[in-house]
Order: structure tokens, then sequence, then C-alpha cells
């Protein structure tokens, strides 16, 4: 079964209380997304730990029930 788009949404709000999070159907099949997220968490993080740590956040999900997720991390400016 796919995820919905919130539910990603709210697996990473979960995670990041203090995120900005934009979570797009790239395909409107509820199984391909593309997921914005910037925190301050990020700060100091290699982008390859930045994705761990979202993909952390989906508790297990991605490859299951999350078929494909094209992801943008960034840590805000002032930061």
């Amino acid at each position: 079964m796919a995820m919905q788009a919130s539910e990603i949404e709210s697996l990473i709000r979960e995670a990041f209380p203090d995120a900005v999070v934009r979570i797009d159907d790239l395909r409107g099949d509820g199984d391909h997304y593309a997921a914005y997220v910037e925190t301050p968490a990020f700060k100091g993080k290699t982008r390859v730990a930045q994705h761990q740590m979202v993909y952390a956040a989906l508790k297990g999900r991605m490859g299951g029930e999350l078929h494909a997720l094209m992801l943008t991390t960034s840590v805000p400016k002032d930061a």
C-alpha cells in the first residue's frame, strides 16, 4: 500500500518539529514523491547525513510503503 503525502510530512515533522517541509506527488500515483526539508538540525551535517536523518524519520517505510523519494535538504540561512 502506498503512503499518503500527509503521512510522509507527519513523520518528518515528528522528527524535525521546526522544519519547513514540502511534499509533492510527482506522478499522482502515491508512490513517487519529492520532499524538501529545511531545518537547523542539518547544520554541520553532510548532505548524505542529512538524507540519512530524513530516512530515519520515515521509520523503515522507505523501499516498502514508500517506493521513491527525491529528497532535497537544506539548512536555513539564519541557522
